[in-house]
């Protein structure tokens, strides 16, 4: 596996070596060892698959306690995934970073705790799975607003497109107003 570092530390992006040929292919999607070494990793405790249909948006969402370390992969379709950083004693606080997972490229994101999540579903459909460092709790999860002006996370929506959205992610707060990691 290659491990590249983003332009937000502590976000990374895995690249599985994979091994194909006329009947397919293989890749290992996880390999403790490996990610250790890379610093990614768990206990984890929770696994999450979900579908969305093209132009969902879902987050920004984290966990203000019981914070989720995710490693976030596609498996049918694709998605702009994006990582924000919301720790406010960090250097790069409100910064974020966005890649393009797919089925075709098997790119991982690995979103640290102290992260917000969100992703696009680019195609048709998209299905995502990831590994999460401690379980989902609805008491401490939080929501920012797609379309936080400070943060102006540049979406690849085509031109008078809107997102769909769940009517937790319409009523999520701007980063201003939002609860956030010390």
């Amino acid at each position: 596996m290659k491990v590249a570092e983003t332009d937000i530390a502590g976000v990374k992006l895995v690249e599985p070596k994979v091994f194909g040929d006329d009947r397919g292919s293989f890749f290992e999607s996880w390999r403790e060892d490996a990610m250790a070494r890379a610093g990614i990793g768990g206990p984890w405790v929770q696994d999450n698959h979900s579908l969305s249909v093209r132009n969902v948006l879902r987050g920004i969402h984290y966990q203000i306690s019981q914070t989720q370390g995710k490693l976030v992969r596609v498996v049918r379709g694709a998605v702009y995934d994006v990582a924000v950083d919301l720790r406010r004693s960090s250097p790069t606080f409100g910064r974020w970073i966005g890649h393009e997972l797919s089925a075709r490229n098997r790119l991982m994101l690995w979103v640290p705790p102290g992260f917000g999540h969100a992703f696009l579903t680019l195609s048709d459909e998209a299905e995502c799975l990831y590994k999460c460092t401690d379980y989902y709790a609805a008491e401490h999860e939080r929501t920012i607003v797609w379309n936080d002006p400070v943060l102006a996370i540049d979406w690849p929506l085509g031109d008078d497109t809107e997102p769909l959205l769940s009517a937790k992610d319409v009523g999520g707060a701007r980063l201003c107003d939002a609860e956030l990691y010390p």
